[in-house]
């Protein structure tokens, strides 16, 4: 079958669709990746044919991210809102002749509305969960802003919100582009597939048959990757150091950031990754390698723990590599991934990263190196290790293509819908 993959997001967005992408290639089918030029390497390098939407969020978040996490989140709606008929007419090409589209990230409701007009089954994706449960609060709240009663309608309440702040420049797209009719309310009832590990968030009792938790989307082992000679120097020196690296996130003082956190490291080993903000590794002491983009699967099971901003594909791969990890969350659904790791044992209580705390920072790494803090967490990265998230989503793929309404979960013993 022919398939066509749409996102629009940062790398830790783009490269599990990525991973998914390659596997369905695997299995045989023709599968095809369209998304933000800047983080369409990972597809490159797995051999998945990509193809990038107008628009660069990167430029996006080295710009806005000054602004802070508001300014960065205003910039997001600004800049779907302007593409929104661009991405629709590159959907509707790259789409023609395809058994279906799986949709995800900022560009889902183009996704759905191509598939709409081309009467092609849609499969949602995500990383981060969207469907309403009563067992977790929204991922974009803060986790004290919402009591334990309003779990579900908080989610609903934010998933009505993107929609709100998306649905004009929709409409006006879906009508010059597809002929479309306004849309009148949200998709409730395609399929959600979850690049999600049930070992970090289980599946919640309450969901629809149609969200499936997948476990996380990402390529084995990596083979055949050869590290710079400085950093497998480095490696090779000492013992396992501390992965410091804060992904895509800009709009903070990264230079007060890594002052804190050297300070706190108290001469322990340490590589820092600079990801987008554009910070070197000038002035760094000798205990603190900076190094180039690496892979996490190759990278994180050399090092002691994982300081991250909690993304969710950092924090999976943290987990996934029996490391605990510090957690300094900047926007979004960081501080969920946060408290999910928190909760399970494997990092304390997220960290600032506005007002990085040098002392906080040095109780931090001593509560990653606490004996039982290391053996639960590479017992969990034992648990992730036995799942195989990209098998459950290209069977579940399959079978929704051939059946569109197929369940993919037992249901509730209540009704519910997604996005209700």
């Amino acid at each position: 079958m022919k398939l066509l993959i749409l996102t629009c997001g940062t790398e830790g967005d783009t490269r599990p669709l990525a991973a998914l992408g390659h596997a369905l290639r695997a299995a045989g089918h023709d599968a095809s990746l369209l998304g933000d030029a800047s983080t369409l390497g990972a597809a490159r390098d797995l051999g998945v044919p990509a193809a990038a939407l107008s628009g660069d969020i990167r430029e996006l978040f080295t710009t806005w991210g000054r602004q802070g996490p508001r300014g960065t989140a205003r910039a997001l709606v600004a800049l779907t809102n302007t593409h929104t008929a661009a991405w629709m007419k590159e959907t509707l090409a790259a789409a023609r002749g395809c058994d279906a589209i799986v949709t995800s990230g900022l560009a889902g409701f183009v996704g759905l509305s191509v598939a709409e007009r081309l009467a092609l089954p849609a499969i949602g994706a995500g990383m981060i969960p969207l469907t309403p449960s009563r067992e977790f609060a929204s991922p974009f709240l803060p986790p004290a802003w919402v009591p334990a009663w309003l779990n579900r309608p908080s989610l609903a309440l934010t998933n009505q919100l993107f929609w709100l702040a998306f649905r004009t420049a929709l409409d006006r797209a879906r009508a010059d582009v597809l002929g479309l009719p306004p849309r009148r309310r949200l998709w409730t009832d395609h399929a959600m597939l979850y690049g999600i590990s049930p070992t970090l968030l289980p599946r919640p009792a309450d969901w629809p048959a149609n969200a499936l938790m997948c476990g996380q989307w990402v390529i084995g082992a990596t083979t055949g990757f050869a590290p710079d000679p400085t950093l497998a120097a480095f490696l090779e020196a000492g013992p396992p150091p501390v992965y410091v690296g804060f992904g895509s996130m800009t709009g903070i003082d990264m230079k007060v950031m890594l002052d804190a956190v050297v300070a706190a490291l108290g001469g322990r080993r340490a590589v820092f990754w600079p990801g987008w903000n554009g910070l070197g590794g000038a002035g760094l002491p000798a205990n603190v390698r900076c190094i180039d983009a690496t892979p996490h699967d190759w990278l994180f099971p050399r090092t002691a723990a994982v300081v991250h901003h909690g993304g969710s594909g950092t924090s999976h791969s943290a987990l996934r590599a029996g490391k605990p990890s510090i957690v300094m969350p900047f926007t979004g659904d960081q501080p969920f991934w946060a408290g999910r790791l928190a909760r399970l044992g494997v990092a304390p209580a997220a960290l600032s990263a506005s007002r990085p705390d040098a002392k906080a920072l040095v109780a931090a790494f001593d509560f990653v190196a606490r004996r039982e803090v290391v053996e639960r967490a590479a017992g969990l990265g034992r648990s992730m290790a036995g799942e195989d998230g990209l098998a459950t989503a290209v069977a579940a793929i399959e079978r929704l293509v051939t059946v569109p309404d197929a369940p993919l979960a037992a249901s509730p013993s209540e009704p519910v819908s997604i996005l209700r």
